[in-house]
């Protein structure tokens, strides 16, 4: 508004990851009068013009069971879509790129649910179904605390009471099995590893935590502490 709707730069390497709306977002931002002009500027008219949905099964919150969601599944018009979109973005994809990247070996590793886990994954079914039936104030429980209790619970059971047993086939302990052996077999090279985890984060509150939890068995499994490091 300042500027006119000059001056204004976005960069990003996702603009569209979680979901097609977020172009709807940015060209609100980079694109407003544009919007306006073509009578775009309200969600509802912009998403029927450019936005396919369908209605799909998926899994539920808690985890349990499956139900009936409506989502946008693809662009329509995505031709004009781009032209517009091209008016103030320079799409620059890998391959137009051609940076130079590793290549990727992915190695999807399953785990068991211990039967501590089963038992807690029925629990929150029912606390979702308690929720829907308006049987629980929302400011008691809703589906936001059931979604991050499953969060918690699927990283490691002690996350939801740190009294639980440590599940010596967690998903955690099953990290850490894998991080030691291949520790030991390029010890020689000092290869580096990177574990990702959004959760459990430490706080220095004395709390348990994945972090600590992680670091203290890799070094009481012969990793020199100095050699690990949390980002």
């Amino acid at each position: 508004e300042i500027t006119g709707n000059r001056g204004t730069i976005f960069a990003t390497g996702t603009p569209i990851s979680n979901s097609m709306v977020e172009m709807y977002s940015v060209q609100r931002y980079l694109q407003y009068d544009t919007l306006v002009r073509n009578g775009l500027q309200h969600f509802d008219s912009w998403a029927s013009t450019f936005g396919e949905t369908i209605t799909a099964l998926e899994l539920a919150p808690e985890g349990t069971n499956y139900r009936a969601k409506t989502r946008f599944a693809k662009f329509y018009n995505l031709p004009e879509l781009m032209l517009m979109f091209r008016e103030v973005a320079d799409i620059q994809t890998a391959d137009m790129l051609k940076l130079p990247v590793p290549k990727v070996n992915y190695h999807n590793i399953k785990t068991k649910p211990s039967e501590i886990q089963t038992e807690m994954v029925a629990s929150l079914a029912k606390r979702a179904e308690k929720i829907r039936a308006r049987l629980v104030e929302p400011n008691i429980d809703n589906m936001l605390k059931v979604t991050n209790d499953g969060r918690k619970l699927a990283l490691d059971q002690r996350m939801i009471d740190p009294m639980l047993p440590d599940d010596p086939e967690s998903k955690v302990n099953t990290c850490i099995d894998n991080v030691h052996r291949i520790w030991e077999e390029h010890a020689d090279t000092k290869a580096a590893q990177l574990i990702f985890c959004d959760l459990s984060t430490p706080k220095n509150d004395g709390s348990f935590n994945v972090y600590d939890d992680i670091r203290e068995k890799l070094i009481r499994r012969g990793v020199p502490a100095e050699q690990i490091r949390f980002i």
